[in-house]
Parts: C-alpha cells; sequence; structure tokens
C-alpha cells in the first residue's frame, strides 16, 4: 500500500470526545472513526487488523471442530419469547415495524441457534455438533465508554456446542478453553483464565479470559501459581489472602475480558424443545455450551497494552502491515530504490506499508511510523547508502542490512 494513497491521513491532535488510550491510538492513526458512543467505523488500516484477528479466531475455531455459518441480526420476538428473554434482558434493543411487529436486534444468538438444531437433530447420532459465526451484535449499552472495549454494535464471535451427555460437553469445553488460549497468544494478549458468574447464561461458573492492564474494568484474584483465578465480583477472597488451593498470597490485577465461554446446560434446549433420542429410544434435552470473543474488543485491548508515548506496537500476526517502508530525503534515487524494495516485497508476499510521499518532512514519516505501529521500520535514505535501516517498532538498535536479507526477516514472527 502507497502512504499516499491511504485513507485518512494520520491525526496530530487528541480527539477530543475520546479518554481511553486505545480510542485516542485508533482514532489518531486513521483506524476507526467514532460514530457516535459505542459506535465505530473500522478505516481501511483498523479493517486490515480486524480481519487478521478474524482469520486467527477461524482457523482455530475450525481446528476444533467448528462448522462456520451465518446468522440473522433481526429476531422475531416469538423466538426470544420462548425463554422468556423478550423482557428479562434489559439490553436488548426491541421495537416494531410498521406492521406493529415486534423485533429486536440480536444481542447473543442462543434462540436462533436452539431453533436451527431442533428443527434438523432427532438422534444421539447426530451428536455432537458445533457452529460458530463472526457476525454483528448490538447491545443497548448505558456504559459505552473506553473506546472499542464497550459498544453497542460489535463484531463477535460466538461458538454454540450440542451433546448428548455432560462429559462429552466438558471435555469440548476444556478443549475450546485451549483453543481460546491460543487465539490471545497469536494476538499477542496474554490472558489469565478465571471463574466469574454465569449470569443470565448460566446458573454454573462460565469462565472469562482477562487481560491485565491498568486501563482494565474487571479486577481479578489470582494465586501466582495458576490454582485460583476468580472475578471479584463472585468471591470473597482478596489480595493478600492465601490461595484456598495451594496456601501462596493472592494478588489481584486489573483487566480487560476479551473472552468467555460458558455451560449452558439444557436452559435452552428445554425451553425451546430442542430434544434427541438415546440408545434407548428416551427423549432427552441437548446439553449446550457457548463461548464467545469480541474482535473489536481484542483490537481495543491490544492497542491498549502494546503502546508507548508515541503510538502502537502491534504484534506481528495482526499488524495490517508487516512492515512499514520509509524513503527520506530529496533524491529521486532514493524514491527510485525504495520503489523497487517495496515491489519486490509484494512479490514475497510481504504486507508492506510505503511511505512515498516526496512533500512531508522525515520528522512526520518516522512519527507517522510509530503511530501506525508495524513490526518493523526500513528507512532508505542518503544515510543509509546501498543498505536499508531496519528496526523493531517494539524497541531496539537499528541495523543495516541488505535488501536481500529484508525478506527472511520480515516474514517471521518476533517475540
Amino acid at each position: 500500500m502507497l502512504q499516499s494513497k491511504l485513507f485518512p491521513s494520520t491525526q496530530k491532535e487528541t480527539p477530543k470526545d475520546e479518554v481511553a488510550a486505545n480510542a485516542v491510538l485508533l482514532v489518531r492513526g486513521g483506524f476507526v472513526q467514532k460514530l457516535m458512543a459505542g459506535v465505530y467505523s473500522f478505516l481501511p488500516l483498523g479493517f486490515r487488523a480486524l480481519k487478521n484477528i478474524e482469520n486467527i479466531i477461524r482457523e482455530e475455531m475450525d481446528a476444533v471442530g467448528g462448522q462456520e455459518l451465518l446468522m440473522p441480526a433481526l429476531h422475531p420476538k416469538e423466538i426470544w419469547a420462548e425463554t422468556g428473554r423478550f423482557e428479562s434482558m434489559d439490553d436488548l434493543y426491541k421495537f416494531q415495524d410498521r406492521q406493529e411487529k415486534w423485533l429486536a436486534l440480536g444481542s447473543t444468538h442462543e434462540e436462533v441457534v436452539t431453533d436451527i438444531v431442533r428443527r434438523h437433530i432427532s438422534s444421539y447420532k447426530d451428536l455432537p455438533l458445533y457452529f460458530y459465526q463472526i457476525q454483528t451484535k448490538f447491545r443497548d449499552e448505558l456504559r459505552a465508554k473506553s473506546g472499542l472495549l464497550r459498544g453497542r454494535e460489535f463484531l463477535m464471535k460466538d461458538l454454540y456446542s450440542f451433546h448428548a451427555d455432560e462429559e462429552d460437553r466438558k471435555a469440548y469445553y476444556e478443549k475450546v478453553k485451549a483453543a481460546y488460549l491460543k487465539i490471545f497468544n497469536r494476538c499477542g494478549l496474554k490472558t489469565l483464565v478465571a471463574e466469574a458468574s454465569g449470569g443470565t447464561f448460566s446458573k454454573e461458573y462460565s469462565h472469562e479470559f482477562q487481560a491485565p492492564t491498568e486501563a482494565g474494568e474487571d479486577l481479578i484474584v489470582f494465586c501466582p501459581a495458576g490454582d485460583f483465578n476468580r472475578n471479584k465480583e463472585i468471591t470473597d477472597k482478596k489480595a493478600g489472602d492465601d490461595c484456598p488451593v495451594c496456601g501462596k498470597t493472592l494478588e489481584d490485577a486489573k483487566t480487560i475480558e476479551v473472552g468467555n465461554i460458558f455451560a449452558l446446560g439444557v436452559k435452552f434446549s428445554e425451553a425451546m424443545g430442542a430434544g434427541f433420542l438415546n440408545e434407548k429410544g428416551e427423549k432427552h434435552p441437548i446439553i449446550m455450551g457457548c463461548y464467545g470473543i469480541g474482535l473489536g474488543r481484542v483490537l481495543g485491548a491490544v492497542a491498549e497494552i502494546h503502546r508507548d508515548e508515541k503510538g502502537i506496537i502491534w504484534p506481528f500476526e495482526i499488524a495490517p502491515f508487516s512492515a512499514h517502508l520509509l524513503a527520506i530525503g530529496k533524491n529521486g534515487e532514493i524514491f527510485r530504490r525504495s520503489g523497487e524494495i517495496y515491489r519486490d516485497l509484494q512479490k514475497r508476499g510481504i504486507k508492506v506499508l510505503y511511505d512515498d510521499r516526496e512533500d512531508v518532512s522525515a520528522g512526520r514519516k518516522f512519527a507517522d511510523a510509530d503511530l501506525i505501529g508495524s513490526p518493523y521500520r526500513l528507512v532508505v535514505s542518503e544515510k543509509t547508502g546501498d543498505k536499508i535501516e531496519v528496526k523493531k517498532r517494539s524497541g531496539g538498535e537499528a541495523a543495516l542490512l541488505n535488501s536481500e536479507k529484508l525478506p527472511e526477516i520480515i516474514a517471521r514472527p518476533t517475540a
């Protein structure tokens, strides 16, 4: 991508209506634009990062047997009324159409997916099943704040599993838990798996995937040995207490929740008549689990955690571009050589943003590169001679390298 063609330009000033660091940097860098509280447009740079997160999630969901589908965002009242949630969910957007029929915008899809399954499943031989989608959700969030971390319209991956027995459900639950840890690690997030209340979804404990940061809204009490992790809202334990499992001193940390998983049991299948016949011909309700990840929330958490005073420091796998190539100077030869390097890297399948702007100062180019935050910065100038200056955005010394060594270095992730 040529930076001279990239929309929009970066912003020097902090947006007046943003407080959270993730929103400030994402807006200034040209990744997102706020439409209203809790609702953002993903601009070309932000959309590239979002698609990278989506691709990671899709790979890991496919690896645990998930079949991808897409369910409607517009739901009839009747399907929510079957479970009683049309009235009980206070963050559900509800309205009447011109035929005076009540509808809802999907804040979650348990009812819809259960309706799909009950129409097709009759025997234990049809189970287990795992369906997931990546789709927009709508929630009437009163506290829409913290940039992308708490929205009213947001992209979410939700996976639903259907089982004939609880033992199979538990085994799959653990498989998804491991897949989630892999997803967040690939996105550059170290997460704590914390027990939490099941809320309106389940009477059992759920598990939250929490990324530690001082900007977090949640507080997790945890054991450094990993024996006890709980959301502060459901435990009487606090930092300084002994771990009830191993006796070590508990600690606490502010965190951002980036994913959660629930054991739904038969709550939805019983209410909606989704059952199956076992080996004896006896009818039983299908046992369910659900597993969610907010893609925009992941992107916001990464921007909140991986940053410095100059801008975002993107982890390799989700960066919009692997490298940012800067042509510094007024010499036409510099731009000719930079163009050759850019085209060569493109042919090799390496995602490069090339700052080909001739009327922009070196200082502005360096500032933009830091703000946009590609993992590698490549500089061609009179000072670099016939070599290229290569520097990691995450820090360390710059190195002068020959152009033929670039693909090997840029094409592989770094710590």
